[in-house]
């Protein structure tokens, strides 16, 4: 079962910042300047919070918003953007 997690990050440092945005690329997708929109499983979570402790520093802030089904339905984006889809993969 894979989880809704929507992410926010405020971190003053560049280098930092750029470190965590770069992560959190390879989990979800970038939906505004510091904010991520991810569809993950139970493991991937997991991993995630590891690789962000190890780069998050004292005066950093990142925050995981999760958000039931019933909620992401009725998820209204005003102006440009729209939620993030699930990713599908096909190999050939």
């Amino acid at each position: 079962m894979k989880h809704f997690v929507v992410i926010s990050y405020d971190i003053p440092e560049d280098r930092r910042r750029l470190k965590v945005m770069k992560t959190l690329k390879n989990f979800g997708t970038h939906t505004q300047y510091s904010v991520f929109e991810c569809r993950l499983k139970a493991e991937e979570i997991k991993r995630l919070r590891a690789r962000l402790q190890a780069l998050v520093g004292r005066d950093d802030s990142v925050r995981l918003y999760f958000i039931s089904a019933d909620d992401v339905s009725r998820i209204e984006v005003l102006g440009s953007g729209r939620v993030a889809e699930e990713s599908v993969f096909y190999l050939a």
